[in-house]
């Protein structure tokens, strides 16, 4: 039921995975019963592979999230992330609000063993093809070295494990590339990297990451969450641009017509719809959460990214890595 067009998108995107899968994996519609079949009444698909598990009450957008949480026991939410908790699902997926999510599955699954602060990432393009992993991209306001540091481990098992980046590159995000650069915490960050086996390049800046600078860039969620919003807002201004530029004369036309493929390739790179949603990583199971106006196939890619964090059994890659570093 999350989303600005569910459970429409939702059982569409839904649809569109299974005939993706070629049957490896069923998925678990979960909502008020009678709406979602109604909603599901519009497709065609087997019934061993789409099941319906009835949860009659829905989180909004405007809620608050723990007030939500515990007024609406019997959310889609709390009754799917239950579900996965309990076993009958091996993962969970949802365009909700996404501070019922990333709470709900902290509480409901639990932290992994020695991590601090479960945090969401943002996949940002970059110049050379391979996206960055921004991590935290909003769940945590405020963060100690520790946490910062958590999410460089996080975000290296995760690059590893399904984007197949043996190696991944860790930047701290700074406000200078010198060793001496930032505040407390950032300072304090930087020789936890340093002394790790992480494969760390030391400090970075906001303009390393769209140059392929770093495969994951590190920083607290105040900082994340303003760039992540300020990189959404690139498509929809390169777009007027162009068409301002394309209305000046007949050569300006003519160039905005050789460059449109280009720009329609740079577009899908920066689109949420091809990655999906992010992972939230640090909790004991699979949970992704994706935008709020997800299409169908932005949910067919969730789906399909949480079956690759499953098979790859990411989380406890994540929970072996965690414990190497703390004992």
């Amino acid at each position: 039921m999350g989303g600005d067009f569910a459970p429409g998108h939702v059982i569409a995107g839904a649809v569109e995975a299974l005939r993706a899968s070629g049957g490896r994996f069923s998925v678990a519609l979960v909502g008020p019963e009678e709406t979602v079949r109604r909603a599901l009444g519009r497709h065609s698909i087997p019934e061993d592979l789409l099941t319906v598990i009835h949860a009659p009450e829905v989180i909004e957008m405007e809620d608050s999230p723990m007030a939500a949480l515990k007024a609406k026991k019997e959310s889609s939410i709390s009754v799917g992330l239950r579900a996965h908790r309990e076993g009958s699902v091996q993962a969970f997926v949802s365009a909700g609000n996404t501070g019922a999510v990333l709470s709900a599955s902290t509480l409901i699954l639990g932290r992994l063993e020695g991590v601090g602060r479960p945090t969401i990432g943002a996949l940002l393009p970059t110049a050379g093809g391979s996206p960055c992993l921004l991590l935290d991209a909003g769940a945590n306001v405020d963060c100690k070295a520790r946490h910062l540091f958590e999410f460089a481990v996080m975000g290296s098992v995760y690059l590893r494990e399904v984007m197949g980046i043996q190696r991944p590159r860790v930047g701290l995000l700074n406000i200078g590339e010198e060793e001496s650069k930032g505040g407390e915490v950032v300072l304090e960050t930087f020789g936890l990297l340093r002394k790790s086996d992480l494969n760390f390049i030391g400090n970075i800046e906001g303009r390393d990451i769209l140059s392929g600078g770093a495969d994951v860039a590190v920083c607290d969620g105040f900082v994340g969450n303003a760039l992540l919003k300020f990189g959404e807002s690139v498509p929809s201004f390169l777009k007027a641009r162009f068409t301002m530029y394309a209305q000046r004369s007949l050569k300006a036309k003519l160039i905005g017509l050789v460059a449109r493929n280009s720009l329609r390739s740079v577009m899908r790179d920066m689109d949420y719809q091809e990655h999906g949603g992010v992972p939230v990583l640090g909790v004991r199971g699979v949970s992704i959460i994706g935008h709020g106006g997800s299409t169908p196939k932005a949910f067919k890619n969730m789906i399909l990214r949480a079956e690759e964090m499953v098979t790859r059994d990411v989380h406890s890659r994540i929970q072996e890595t965690v414990r190497k570093h703390y004992g």
